[in-house]
């Protein structure tokens, strides 16, 4: 698998990233564990998540790709091979469900945000943190 540095980080990332948006919604736990066993198996070590995933974003399954992920890190122990990606959901209607419909990128939203996906991935890091899309007003 070919790598590439992250950035400026010194971090190695594997040319192809395992994107989970479907875990927890068109996947089980167990589909999930396959897969992500499959993809760090065959050199892929750079997996990206959400907040608001599963998708669709639905209350009844927000969260559960992160906590896939999570279940999976935990009972592989192996968060020190895996370059892990997530994001902050940005501003919207439709994401009223997640941190009380709170959307804003300020100081507390983004701790919330922070704090939620840490304990659904059940790590104590990530490795790259983004925000969905962009809130207007703020950037």
């Amino acid at each position: 698998m070919k790598m590439n540095e992250l950035g400026e980080t010194g971090i190695q990332v594997s040319d192809i990233c395992l994107g989970t948006m479907t875990f927890g919604e068109q996947n089980t736990e167990a589909d999930a564990h396959a897969q992500l066993d499959m993809a760090l198996d065959h050199g892929v070590n750079f997996i990206d998540t959400a907040e608001m995933y599963a998708f669709p974003a639905r209350a009844e399954t927000q969260g559960l790709t992160e906590a896939h992920v999570g279940s999976w890190l935990k009972a592989r122990s192996n968060r020190d091979k895996v370059v892990l990606a997530t994001k902050i959901t940005g501003p919207g209607a439709r994401f009223d469900h997640i941190r009380d419909g709170q959307m804003r990128f300020d100081r507390e939203q983004i701790r919330r945000a922070v704090e939620g996906s840490l304990k659904r991935l059940q790590t104590d890091y990530i490795d790259l943190y983004q925000t969905h899309w962009p809130e207007r007003p703020s950037n």
